[in-house]
């Protein structure tokens, strides 16, 4: 049965298991354990196999559900922004949590990537315990499971690998293995077009310097190979950042407490208030490195990056990618990149997809006032 869950349902809780606070760290064995569909040596498998699908079934369930939620709101932004059906990003922001949950935000970005080649920048959860930070993180694998079928990794990868300073990157498929941020947003891109190829570039902590530093010269060399193949931004080259907004409650963040506002009706809804001025404010309209640098510490302490202010698990993966690929168009087109906020939405206001039929997906965490997660689309042309 279809229903919304709002404020009303608001005070359900979903069944957790809750670590306490003084719980130890996963190490990297027990996070490799925890791979819900292991990878081959060729082929990265599915760490995540409650809040995503793993079949081809299942996604076009997901994608009809997803796609008639999402209808109205891209009536809306069609005829307010002039789009049309071969309209197309360049880049974009796009969540990573359950399906379930924020199912109605990924058609209204994902939908308008058409490029054959979708560089994706995802969040490294799990960068503390591999003890990695200043560096971009790639694999090795040759294709990523997909519900339709392996996903080719393009050989844009070791194309720009190549070209890169070896001191700036790691290749590690562990590392690559237990990061879900990346996968989620896979499974959509392939129900959208059957061909696409990815690259797949965590980012762990970093100051503001590094990170303007290596996406300056990601840029050159992206940039670099776009000019010498004959290829154009959005039509063969699409860049995602993987990221879901505030992360936001008294219970169930592993003895955490980030209610700054309360866990009332109005403390959600200034949590939602800020939620969307960050990124109105810092992520929309044409991109300027300064409201990057902004956005990234006013999510961040300036003196301990790996502290948050504001719980955006975004935080690195979004100003560094859409540092790369502003200045991706201003080196190949001489423009500013433009973003535009397609929806936000919680955990606790979206419409919830109808799970009857979906051969078991369901959620990794609970939604309402006391835990609740923030999603914001965001397209930029």
């Amino acid at each position: 049965m279809k229903f919304t869950m709002f404020l009303a349902c608001a005070c359900i809780m979903t069944a957790l298991v809750v670590p306490p606070a003084d719980a130890a760290d996963p190490t990297i064995e027990d996070l490799l354990a925890a791979v819900g569909i292991k990878p081959t040596q060729s082929e990265r498998g599915q760490m995540d196999i409650v809040g995503f699908v793993t079949t081809a079934e299942q996604m076009d369930a997901v994608t009809a559900q997803a796609q008639e939620l999402a209808a109205d709101r891209q009536a809306e932004l069609t005829k307010t922004q002039g789009w049309n059906d071969a309209t197309r990003f360049v880049a974009g922001v796009s969540p990573h949590d359950d399906y379930y949950y924020a199912g109605r935000l990924y058609p209204l970005l994902l939908s308008r990537v058409k490029a054959k080649t979708v560089i994706l920048f995802g969040v490294f959860h799990k960068a503390r315990i591999f003890d990695c930070r200043d560096k971009l993180v790639f694999d090795s694998f040759e294709t990523w499971r997909g519900p339709y079928g392996p996903v080719t990794v393009s050989p844009l990868r070791e194309q720009i690998i190549a070209r890169l300073n070896s001191a700036d990157y790691v290749i590690d498929n562990d590392m690559q293995m237990v990061e879900h941020s990346v996968e989620a947003i896979v499974p959509w891109l392939q129900a959208f077009n059957r061909e696409v190829e990815i690259v797949s570039i965590l980012v762990p902590y970093m100051q503001w310097d590094t990170m303007d530093r290596l996406a300056a010269d990601l840029s050159n060399v992206i940039g670099d190979i776009i000019r010498d193949k004959g290829l154009k931004m959005g039509d063969d080259v699409c860049l995602i950042s993987s990221a879901d907004a505030i992360h936001y409650g008294d219970w169930g963040w592993g003895g955490a407490d980030y209610a700054d506002f309360g866990t009332d009706v109005e403390g959600y809804k200034k949590a939602v208030k800020r939620d969307l001025a960050l990124a109105e404010d810092y992520l929309c309209g044409p991109v300027e490195r300064g409201k990057l640098e902004q956005f990234l510490y006013t999510c961040v302490d300036s003196n301990d990056v790996t502290r948050y202010k504001v719980t955006w698990c975004g935080r690195f993966s979004v100003p560094f990618g859409i540092n790369v690929a502003s200045r991706l168009m201003e080196m190949l087109e001489g423009r500013a990149l433009e973003g535009t906020l397609l929806d936000y939405g919680t955990s606790v206001s979206e419409a919830s997809l109808d799970t009857e039929g979906l051969g078991g997906l369901g959620v990794t965490a609970p939604n309402n006032f006391r835990h609740f997660v923030g999603y914001a689309a965001i397209g930029y042309r």
